[in-house]
């Protein structure tokens, strides 16, 4: 090859690199903004059971939640959820080492959770130090609205206190004069009979005996002999899950059900009337929701929730749904900035949520104020009766909002 051919086919070769390069560099010029412009994901970590007692709460709440998200997409205020699970085991024990696990090594932005109120007290000790975004979508610790509220801390179920309270006047209007009341020792079902007691004795009941049983444990037999031997008017318990299939069971067994009237808190036959069978039927309690509410926000998420889970809708389903109403309220009110916090909090306090439970409001404690429902086991569903109580709000006891 002669030196003038040479010299031309390397030019040749320059110029074939240098435009080949200049079209990656424009290619990546052109989609540079593109690739910018792809926003980061909303990481949401649930601290909820997902073993043990509580277990099938815990899948109740995380598979609403994701029913929600699913529903616009995969994507709440237009960022895409990501999801972390921690089971907390329903143990207060291993609470902040979890809560630790979220906020600093996970780094969430949201933490959801949990179930078990001891659980929650550590959790939002962590969380309101960190201002780590956090939505209590069952435990209903008094204190996590009451002493320990914060800006940044949310609830989309109860207070302890709030679905017994109505009870009280329920049965003084019954004429019923005296009761027993049973639950496990740990601060749900203390707070739980407070709120019971509180409106029983305040129209003219009195408490002949509170009874109870170290959590979880699920022996009731001596409990129940003893509650024979009583005879009172009515019987009041908390219990949920596992511990009141057992109860239910062991209370009819006990040839009690036909004899002294047995009332609760809605947990105690709200997603257990399957295991329950025959013994539940008849019983009433109070909650802030009912599997035959009327209502078309109702009927679409039981219809949506039975075909994404296989199973039908309760409490904690509802409560998980409307977790993930809350959360998307915030995120489209900050046009999907998780870091606009302020603004997504304002908006979140501020929110009306078009619940399954009905539209509710939040205090400035951030406690649901809502409608508490009589209900009555007829079937395999708890047949709302009527409203116990409009509007209840929670009194919030200690809280001074920063």
């Amino acid at each position: 090859m002669t030196d003038s051919k040479m010299k031309s086919a390397q030019s040749r070769r320059t110029f074939l690199k240098t435009a080949t390069g200049a079209a990656t560099l424009a290619a990546t010029t052109l989609h540079a903004p593109y690739i910018m412009a792809q926003p980061s994901k909303v990481r949401v970590g649930f601290l909820l059971p997902y073993t043990g007692t509580y277990a099938k709460l815990g899948q109740a709440i995380t598979g609403a939640f994701k029913l929600h998200v699913d529903e616009h997409g995969g994507r709440l205020g237009g960022r895409t959820i990501e999801y972390v699970q921690v089971d907390s085991e329903a143990k207060p024990a291993k609470a902040t080492d979890n809560t630790n696990r979220l906020v600093n090594l996970e780094k969430v932005d949201v933490i959801v959770g949990p179930v078990h109120s001891g659980v929650a007290v550590a959790m939002v000790r962590v969380t309101r130090e960190s201002g780590t975004l956090t939505i209590d979508p069952n435990a209903g610790a008094g204190v996590v609205t009451g002493a320990l509220c914060a800006p940044n801390v949310f609830r989309t179920s109860f207070s302890n206190w709030q679905p017994s309270y109505p009870m009280g006047k329920v049965l003084a209007d019954r004429g019923m004069k005296k009761a027993v009341t049973l639950t496990w020792k740990y601060a749900a079902g203390q707070e739980a009979i407070g709120g019971f007691v509180q409106n029983f004795t305040a129209h003219g009941g009195s408490i002949v005996k509170d009874l109870w049983v170290p959590f979880p444990k699920v022996e009731f037999q001596s409990l129940l002999t003893e509650i024979a031997s009583i005879k009172p008017d009515a019987v009041f318990v908390f219990f949920a899950g596992g511990g009141a299939v057992k109860f239910v069971k062991d209370y009819a067994a006990a040839g009690l059900h036909n004899s002294v009237p047995l009332f609760g808190s809605g947990f105690l036959t709200d997603g257990t009337l399957k295991a329950q069978g025959d013994a539940a039927q008849g019983l009433e309690t109070t909650l802030h929701y009912g599997d035959g509410l009327i209502l078309p926000k109702n009927l679409a998420f039981r219809e949506a929730y039975l075909k994404a889970a296989g199973r039908e809708a309760d409490v904690y389903a509802v409560q998980g749904y409307d977790a993930a109403q809350l959360l998307r309220i915030g995120l489209e009110a900050a046009n999907g900035d998780v870091k606009a916090k302020k603004r997504m909090i304002e908006s979140m306090g501020s929110a009306e949520i078009d619940s399954p439970r009905g539209k509710f409001t939040l205090s400035k404690a951030h406690n649901p104020v809502q409608d508490i429902y009589l209900r009555k086991v007829v079937g395999m569903e708890n047949k709302v009766q009527g409203v116990a109580h409009k509007a209840l709000a929670d009194p919030a006891t200690g809280c001074k909002m920063a």
